[in-house]
């Protein structure tokens, strides 16, 4: 008898060890995922910084307030939607992905990838991280058009900043003004694939599964300068509008237990993926942006959410108001540039010489700051188009690791045939 009651004492303290080993994992489990929604809420609030009007003040302030190191890169700010801006913006991407994969994946029980609800939105995670690598590859050649745009535009300060000015120096800047402006109001899918528009094969590339890819192939750089040697080439009738759409379908946040669980991770990171994405598309020239969503379903009472949906918003209500054919995009650089085009072409179509006193000091005073937009474009425009490959490769690595991890546990699932 005795011996009985001793086995019972043993089974209810290995009972009671398991509990307590299964409680501490949930309390690990939910610290994870609390830190990793407040690293979140701070990159996206230093982000949001650049949109308030005290935004050197409230960036620091936003930056000094938080000791999570995935802020570090957040505490100077620069102007929403510029190039700075939007490197700020990739590198919080990365960061929160490498976060994520780190929560999802590190020392968790990964037969339960295989039961609802991560059966189901892991594997819609993946579907958008393809499309996102096809956006990727839109962004990657738009930032070339938008070099080429740099171009013609330093064409025209060169002229110009000779003294003094000449007719000959007018003519020059003004048909490299000219080519820009004719450049920035074509419609988003003739400029994105028309050859003719800076005067060499502007041919779309994406990728995966399409044909043509032998031809990218054989025409990659060696050197890995162009990043066309990833991907396929794709028809024409693709659309940056509808494939944020097709990212977007079925972006719905977790309900009641699942709120708590993983399958919150797995929604933040989905969103913060298809926003990136949209808000590059709305900001840089990509094939077909017409009827680009203005809104993203993210519900704003989430504490994570609310600076990612300040941003969302006024992005949106900024693309509502410049939205119309030929629309050049919501780069900040770019939207200085057209109007600085616009009214030095004015100059040049009544230029008398010698010019007054006034309309030189006007005119150079013009040319400088569109001098200083093609430095600020020449500096940032290589580190953008970097950072949009890297994310690219990290998004390709992280999905083969994910797989990886899905592929032994769907073979444990999967019933043995006898």
């Amino acid at each position: 008898m005795p011996t009985a009651d001793n086995q019972g004492s043993f089974l209810n303290l290995i009972s009671i060890r398991r509990n307590q080993v299964t409680a501490m994992d949930n309390d690990q489990e939910l610290e994870d995922l609390e830190l990793f929604q407040k690293n979140v809420a701070d990159l996206f609030s230093g982000l949001f910084a650049a949109a308030s009007e005290d935004q050197p003040s409230s960036a620091k302030s936003a930056a000094e307030t938080t000791d999570s190191p995935m802020t570090e890169k957040a505490i100077c700010i620069p102007p929403l939607l510029s190039i700075s801006w939007f490197r700020n913006l990739l590198d919080a991407f990365l960061c929160c992905e490498a976060e994520f994969k780190a929560v999802l994946v590190s020392g968790r029980d990964t037969t339960q990838f295989t039961r609802p609800p991560l059966d189901r939105l892991i594997p819609d995670l993946l579907e958008r991280s393809i499309k996102a690598l096809d956006v990727c590859n839109a962004v990657t050649h738009g930032v070339e058009l938008v070099r080429h745009w740099q171009k013609l535009a330093q064409i025209a300060v060169t002229a110009l900043q000779q003294s003094p000015i000449g007719e000959g120096q007018v003519r020059r800047a003004r048909k490299a003004l000219t080519t820009l402006l004719a450049s920035l109001l074509l419609d988003d899918k003739e400029n994105a694939g028309n050859g003719n528009v800076h005067g060499k094969s502007a041919e779309r590339s994406w990728s995966f599964g399409r044909r043509g890819g032998a031809a990218a192939a054989n025409n990659k750089d060696r050197n890995g300068r162009n990043f066309s040697s990833l991907s396929w080439s794709v028809a024409k009738s693709w659309s940056s509008a509808k494939q944020i759409q097709a990212m977007s379908a079925n972006l719905a946040a977790p309900r009641g237990g699942e709120s708590t669980g993983l399958a919150l991770p797995v929604y933040i990171m989905s969103t913060i993926l298809v926003f990136v994405m949209w808000a590059l598309v709305a900001a840089i020239p990509c094939q077909e942006r017409t009827g680009l969503a203005t809104h993203l379903p993210v519900p704003k009472q989430l504490a994570w959410a609310q600076p990612l949906v300040s941003l969302q918003d006024k992005i949106g209500e900024d693309w509502k108001k410049k939205e119309k054919k030929g629309n050049a995009g919501l780069l900040e650089e770019v939207q200085r540039m057209e109007k600085l085009a616009q009214s030095l072409v004015e100059f040049s179509d009544s230029f008398v010489f010698p010019m007054e006193e006034e309309k030189a000091a006007s005119v150079a005073s013009q040319v400088a700051e569109l001098a200083e937009i093609c430095e600020k474009m020449e500096e940032g425009l290589g580190p953008l188009q970097q950072q949009v490959r890297e994310v690219f490769h990290r998004i390709v690595r992280s999905r083969a690791e994910v797989l990886d991890v899905l592929d032994p546990v769907s073979k444990l699932s999967t019933p043995v045939p006898y």
